[in-house]
C-alpha cells in the first residue's frame, strides 16, 4: 500500500456499474483516489477521465503500461466475471492488491486459480460485497447477534429484474462470461447477505431454475428458486429471476421477533429496515422502522 495519502486505483471496464456508482463515489473517498482508467474504448476511458478527474488513461492492449505505474497501489476489476481472472492474476504478478466485483469469477476453478495469484504474489484479494458496509445490512446484522429477534427459524429472500435485450449487458446472456443467470448477477447477493448476517455457511444447497421465455434464455437460466440449509438449523428460501419488475428484500424470521430490510440491494434506492420484537414474556411489543 502507499506509505502515505491516498491509495491509487486503476479501474479497468466502464460498464454500467463504474460509470453510475464507482466512479462518482471517488470523490468522496477520504482513504483512496483515482489513478487510472483502462478500457478497450480509450474515447469513453478519455471522457470519463476527464470528467472524474483521473490522470491516467490506458487501452487494455497497454494493460502492462498500468500496472508499471508507481502510483497504481490497487487495481479495481469491473469487467465480465468470464474476465476476472486474466487482470487479476495479472496484477497480482505486478505486485498490486485486487479489489474485484461480484461474484469472484465465472467458475470455481477461475476463482481458485485467483486467489493463488494473489497468494503467491503477496498482495490483497477482496470482491467486492458493498452489504458489508452498508448502515442498514450492518444494523440487522447487530440486531440479529443482539438476540433481539431471538433464535432465527427462517430467512426469506429475493433480488430479481427484468433483462431488457435493448438496455441490459448482452453478456449477462453468455455463461462464458457470466457464469451463469440472474442467480450469478443477483441472487449472489440474496446468498452472501445471509451468510453476512448470520455468521455461518449452509451445509446443504437445493436450487430449481426455470426457462419460460426459451427464445430469450437459451444459454443460461431465466430464474431459480433456491433453499439453503445451515448447521444451526436456519432455513433461507431465495428466488432471484430476469424475468421481474426489479425487487429485493431480506425477512429475517426469530423466535422473539422479525425484521425486514426492503429494497434491499439496489444502488438507488433508499433502504429501509422494519422491525417487530417481543421484549419479555408478558407479551410487551416493540416496533421501529
Amino acid at each position: 500500500m502507499a506509505s502515505a495519502g491516498k491509495i491509487g486505483y486503476a479501474v479497468v471496464g466502464l460498464g454500467t456499474l463504474t460509470r453510475n456508482a464507482i466512479l462518482p463515489a471517488f470523490a468522496n473517498c477520504r482513504h483512496s483516489k483515482l489513478v487510472a482508467l483502462v478500457s478497450r474504448d480509450t474515447k469513453k476511458a478519455a471522457e470519463l477521465g476527464k470528467k472524474y478527474k483521473a490522470p491516467k488513461i490506458y487501452s487494455v492492449s497497454n494493460f502492462d503500461r498500468c500496472l508499471r505505474n508507481p502510483e497504481v497501489s490497487a487495481v479495481y476489476v469491473v469487467t465480465p466475471p468470464g474476465q476476472h481472472e486474466e487482470f487479476t492474476v495479472r496484477t497480482a504478478q505486478a505486485g498490486k492488491h485486487v479489489l474485484c466485483e461480484k461474484p469472484l469469477a465465472a467458475t470455481a476453478e477461475q476463482s481458485r486459480k485467483m486467489v493463488e495469484a494473489c497468494r503467491h504474489g503477496g498482495v490483497l484479494l477482496m470482491t467486492a460485497y458493498r452489504k458489508y458496509f452498508e448502515p442498514s445490512t450492518v444494523y440487522l446484522k447487530s440486531l440479529i447477534a443482539s438476540g433481539a429477534l431471538g433464535q432465527i427459524d427462517a430467512i426469506h429472500t429475493s433480488f430479481s429484474e427484468n433483462y431488457n435485450p435493448k438496455s441490459s449487458p448482452a453478456w449477462l446472456l453468455d455463461p462464458s462470461l457470466a457464469g451463469g443467470g440472474p442467480m450469478m448477477d443477483l441472487g449472489v447477493y440474496c446468498v452472501n447477505t445471509c451468510r453476512l448476517l448470520v455468521g455461518e455457511d449452509p451445509a446443504e444447497v437445493v436450487a430449481q431454475s426455470w426457462r419460460h421465455d426459451k427464445r430469450r434464455f437459451v444459454n443460461v437460466e431465466e430464474g431459480m428458486a433456491f433453499q439453503l440449509r445451515f448447521p444451526s438449523g436456519l432455513i433461507v428460501q431465495g428466488t432471484s429471476t430476469y424475468s421481474a419488475a426489479i425487487s429485493s428484500f431480506v425477512y429475517v424470521q426469530g423466535s422473539k421477533g422479525w425484521a425486514a430490510l426492503s429494497p434491499a440491494y439496489t444502488f438507488e434506492d433508499e433502504r429501509h429496515v422494519t422491525r417487530k420484537s417481543l421484549w419479555n414474556r408478558m407479551g410487551v411489543k416493540a416496533t421501529g422502522t
